[in-house]
């Protein structure tokens, strides 16, 4: 459900001339079960002056029980549209007579956002707006979509001017292991220092939920002891019906990745790529030679197992895979492992796909597997680390002793063992149909843009695109006030990926009215 302006929706319709009213009204539910509203949460349907009177317009009004708004061809020519159209240009004036309108409607300039962008009957388009106020989090005044006096169209005076990206482009072998790539940044260097709208970093907005927190709050009473970790390891284990003795409860996944680099005695580790760059860096940091298996976009970045070295004695996958949001057949991350080889599957994202499909967690049938989870992204847990390895008992020994003395605190513990039960969990998995709905909002936008090619499948709570020259696009997104992922720091991408995070739907609509601007202002 839209969480702003959902009670004061109004559509904007775009119709030929004897449209029927049965076909506008069709479309328009489609749009309100898009937006989770319904005919009660409409305002008003607005449309060009010139076709205010069309029977069919008019009768749609009537069955919604709202009154027609009109808007002379003028006025909507001078609000942009993040999906203009050259056939309604050429005829009315406007891009976008139904986003337009929808706009005005809602009060235009900054204080509306478009709730669903334009959708297509065959006679008839039509798009939703509403009031958006700004979130909490969102008082920079960069979050606002730059007002009409700024210039739509790249190169009318008053544009912002093209600002150049701050990083060179990244080279790029397909064979050789080269050191092109920053393996140490991350999307929270996106957004540190600055208040952008987020869309940088994966983990769940409005989180830790206000039990958590409570949790954790209490936990504090609690910290002149050593932390004692046996309750959440339990709760850990009882979750994936697993003995204790395979579970190794860590400050975060990062740590993990260290520890696996530390501990196991490896000749010949196998990273595929592109993905999340910490295991490589770990395994560099102690002296190690990585190998790399880079997945191809022609293949939708999807595993080809024969791919992999079969003298690769560790080969590290995450599963949904950071930045391609790619969910691999377990059976094909299965069919990897050896009796001498160490199979690591990164399922941080795991529990944001519904039902948890593909899961490798909890299996003990898969020779030398080790299982990564991060409380971390679902949670809100970023700040408090914590994640835990699910492995062979020796495997599990051998990463412990190597891990110093009470490495997870008392707080973090008391998280983990909360975020076991059946009531977490049941939210978790809310969480995840929620981010399913949410996602295909966010490329249902993206599809309408020309530029953009997004990759297909993603499972993940975000999505990876590319644009030609992304990396001069992501810094006009910024100076909109968005921050999104660069891409090229993963080996297997370069300068015209991004990242972008799965967020609620008025952050989605207002980023891709964003986004249009930033595509735009490149000319």
């Amino acid at each position: 459900m839209v969480s702003d302006g959902a009670a004061s929706a109004h559509l904007g319709v775009g119709a030929r001339a004897g449209v029927p009213g049965d076909e506008i009204l069709d479309l328009v539910d489609a749009v309100l079960r898009e937006a989770g509203l319904t005919r009660a949460d409409v305002r008003s349907l607005a449309t060009l002056d010139a076709r205010a009177a069309e029977p069919g317009i008019a009768g749609a009004a009537e069955a919604l029980g709202v009154p027609v708004r009109a808007f002379s061809a003028g006025e909507l020519a001078a609000v942009p549209v993040p999906h203009p159209s050259a056939r309604p240009l050429a005829a009315t004036g406007t891009a976008s007579v139904a986003e337009a309108a929808a706009l005005l409607a809602a009060g235009g300039g900054s204080s509306a956002g478009l709730l669903v962008p334009k959708r297509k009957s065959r006679r008839a388009t039509c798009a939703l707006a509403a009031s958006v106020r700004v979130h909490p989090n969102e008082d920079a005044p960069g979050v606002r979509l730059l007002p009409r006096t700024h210039g739509y169209i790249a190169g009318e005076p008053g544009s912002p001017p093209t600002i150049p990206t701050p990083h060179t482009t990244a080279a790029l072998d397909m064979h050789l292991h080269t050191d092109a790539h920053d393996l140490r940044h991350h999307g929270d260097a996106e957004v540190r220092d600055e208040k952008l709208i987020d869309l940088a970093v994966n983990v769940r907005t409005n989180t830790p939920p206000d039990w958590l927190r409570e949790r954790i709050a209490d936990s504090l009473t609690g910290l002149a002891a050593y932390p004692d970790g046996r309750a959440a390891r339990a709760a850990v284990a009882e979750r994936h019906d697993l003995p204790s003795n395979r579970v190794l409860l860590t400050a975060g996944a990062a740590e993990a990745f260290v520890l696996i680099a530390r501990a196991l005695p490896v000749r010949r580790p196998v990273v595929v790529h592109p993905q999340f760059t910490e295991p490589e860096a770990a395994l560099r940091d102690v002296g190690h030679e990585v190998g790399r298996v880079l997945l191809r976009e022609e293949d939708g970045f999807r595993l080809d197992p024969a791919a992999v070295p079969e003298d690769a004695d560790l080969v590290v996958i995450g599963n949904p895979t950071n930045p391609t949001s790619v969910l691999h057949p377990a059976a094909s991350i299965a069919a990897l492992a050896r009796p001498w080889r160490t199979l690591v599957v990164d399922e941080a994202f795991l529990d944001a796909v519904p039902g948890e499909r593909e899961a490798l967690a909890g299996r003990t049938d898969v020779p030398g597997l080790v299982v990564l989870r991060s409380l971390t992204k679902t949670w809100g847990l970023a700040g408090l680390r914590i994640g835990y390895v699910l492995a062979e008992p020796a495997t599990i020994a051998a990463l412990e002793r190597t891990q110093p003395l009470w490495p997870v605190s008392t707080p973090a513990l008391v998280a983990a063992e909360a975020c076991m039960s059946r009531a977490a969990l049941a939210e978790a998995e809310h969480a995840a149909h929620r981010i399913g709905v949410e996602r295909a909002h966010l490329l249902a936008g993206l599809a309408e843009f020309d530029e953009v090619r997004t990759v297909p499948g993603a499972e993940g709570p975000f999505v990876l695109l590319r644009i030609d020259g992304a990396d001069a696009v992501r810094e006009r997104l910024r100076s909109l006030g968005f921050a999104a992922r660069r891409g090229d720091t993963f080996p297997g991408l370069d300068r015209n990926w991004l990242r972008i995070a799965v967020r609620d739907r008025a952050t989605t609509n207002r980023f891709l009215q964003a986004l249009d601007q930033a595509l735009l202002m490149a000319g």
